[in-house]
Formats: C-alpha cells, structure tokens, sequence
C-alpha cells in the first residue's frame, strides 16, 4: 500500500511553510534601516527597478502567445537590429525610471542620447541600462536579461551625457536580471556583498534565494566566441590553447547571451571573455551599461574584471556614453592567468 505521508496521516510531500521570507522590498527596506542618513529615495528607486524587472519577465514569457517574438524593423544607437520585446522592454524600463520620482536621467542602449525627465528637478540619481541584452537570442528561448548600473549624481547636475562618463567605481549599485527558466535577480552595492533573488511567480515577489554570494577563486570552464579566434591578438589566442591543451582540458560552456554565461559564471566559477579583436578594435560591449556594472558585481563576489588592455574595468572611463570594450571576467585566479598571459607581451594595463 502507498505511503501515505507520515504517521500523522497528513497528505504526500506536504510542504514546509516558511514564514520568514525575505523578498526584494524587505530586503531594501531592512537595508535602509541601517543607515540613518538615508531618504528612502534609493529604496524608491529599487522598487521602480524591479516593477521594470517583472514587467519584462511577463512579457517574454508570453512573447510568442501575443506576437511580441521578431523584429521591430529598426535598428537601435549602437547598430543592432531590434527586437519588438527590445522597443517595449525599453518603454517599460523608462517609464518606470520615470514614474519613480528619483531618477534625473536615463542612458539606455536602445536611445542614442540621454532620456532627461525634465520635471523631477530634486531627483538624485542617473541609471544606465541595457533593457534586454542577448535579444537576438529571444526567438530561440534562449536566456536574456537585463543589465543596469546606479550613479549618484552631483545635485547640480543637469542630467547630461557628461553626467554618465564616469568610471564603474562611482556606481552606488549595480546588478541583472536573467529571464530563463526562473527569473534570476543579482544586486549588489558600492562595496557590498552580492545576493541573488529568485521571482516567485506565485507570490509575485523576487526572494532571497543567494545571500552574499561568492565565486570559486578558479574552476576550469571558459566562455568565449571561438568562432572569432580568427580575429584574436597572439595574448588571446595562447591564453585559450593552454587552457585547451592544458593536462586537463578545460570545458568550453557559451551560451551567447552576456547574462547567462556570466550568471553561470558567478555560481560555477571561471571565466567569461569577449575580447576586443582586429575586427572590432575597441571590443563589442558597451562600457557604461554591459562591462562596468557586471565588473561591479564580479569584484563584489571576489572576482576579478579588466579590459582587453588589461585595465581594471571598474576604471575605465567611457569616451561617449555608447562607447565599448573588450572584457574578461570570472573567478580571480582564471582572469588573472589571462593578466600574466598579456605581461609576457609587454600589455601591463598601465
């Protein structure tokens, strides 16, 4: 006869009941507690960022039932052809920016030039965002996600471009959002531990499911386009045949989509390279919304992060706020092989 759940007579794989959930709102509320100085307008400003979050997890779970799958027959600033969930995953990320009150202005992959919200004169902050990154991958399911970095603006700043041409050590927080199989939320601040929220559908809640995370110091996995090894500096392509040819090989995970192949370099450890080559000299992510807030979060979870100059990301200063760069990033150990890699040819980073 089958179980049937215990002894108590209680139904099979009951379910334990935790009352102590801590979600994104109790989490950012807690967390401004803590700080006597402060005026909720950050935590204001979170809450808009995660309506945005779970706004565009709707929409691309349901992309193929309403006709949002496909391009929209533009192209947006950098060169890309846009998807339609690109035209209204950016739509939606603006008017939450601009409905919270506390953003002054917006950079945002998908316009070529600053979003100023010309009626919020008090608001404090500039966010830099890439709606949806790996976009091309949406027709194939594949995991996208949203990239964004918080400044702290002068209080007289007008909200121009010249606002946002800082370096990534000036952001006051940083994170992603990855709409796979789950809703994966990364968040860190200036200094800060990095945790991980998970959407619970049910509750319509991101929950603290990865508390201060940490990454492997190494681990043998990298993520690269090889498909461009053609196109690579000597540096690059001795880095990755050792790692091929290493005693123990080893294993190659790309995805193609930035978010994911980090995400899963944050849990698993390793490394992620989009290395500036002889065809795109000055590398192919954007530096304010791509490279500078995924090096906040890699440096935060005891990573490490630098250009194809072999700069530290954090400190690179974009030229123009669209402007792009080579990138490795991953366990401390793994991305500073690549560092040595380029000493032997004389690339210092200084």
């Amino acid at each position: 006869m089958a179980d049937n759940g215990g002894q108590d007579g209680g139904p099979a794989g009951k379910e334990s009941i935790n009352t102590e959930i801590v979600t994104l709102t109790r989490f950012l509320n807690e967390e401004q507690t803590k700080h006597r100085e402060a005026t909720g307008d950050f935590t204001l400003l979170c809450h808009a960022l995660q309506f945005a979050f779970k706004s565009i997890a709707y929409y691309i779970r349901r992309a193929s039932l309403i006709n949002l799958s496909g391009l929209a027959g533009s192209s947006n600033t950098t060169g890309d052809e846009q998807k339609k969930l690109d035209v209204i995953g950016n739509d939606v990320f603006t008017a939450a920016m601009r409905s919270s009150g506390r953003v002054k202005a917006l950079v945002s992959e998908e316009d070529e030039e600053v979003v100023v919200f010309g009626d919020k004169p008090h608001a404090r902050y500039g966010v830099a965002c890439d709606p949806i990154d790996g976009s091309s991958n949406l027709d194939a399911g594949v995991s996208v996600g949203t990239i964004f970095g918080i400044f702290r603006l002068p209080d007289d700043a007008e909200g121009t471009k010249e606002d946002f041409l800082r370096p990534a050590t000036e952001l006051v927080a940083a994170g992603f959002t990855m709409y796979g199989a789950s809703t994966q939320l990364v968040l860190t601040m200036k200094d800060g531990p990095v945790n991980g929220f998970t959407m619970d559908n049910g509750l319509g809640e991101f929950i603290l499911t990865h508390p201060d995370m940490h990454m492997p110091k190494k681990r043998a996995i990298y993520s690269c386009n090889e498909g461009n090894s053609k196109y690579w500096e000597a540096p690059v392509k001795e880095w990755c045949d050792e790692m091929k040819n290493a005693e123990k090989p080893y294993s190659s995970r790309y995805i193609g989509s930035m978010v994911a192949d980090a995400y899963r370099t944050l849990l698993y450890g390793g490394i992620f390279a989009y290395p500036a080559d002889k065809k795109s000299p000055k590398g192919k992510l954007r530096i304010l919304y791509e490279c500078g807030p995924m090096a906040m979060v890699f440096e935060n979870a005891g990573g490490q992060a630098v250009d194809s100059k072999m700069r530290r990301m954090m400190t690179v200063v974009p030229e123009h706020i669209h402007d792009r760069s080579g990138i490795f990033l991953g366990s401390y150990e793994e991305v500073q092989k690549v560092i040595d890699k380029h000493k032997q040819h004389g690339i210092t980073g200084s």
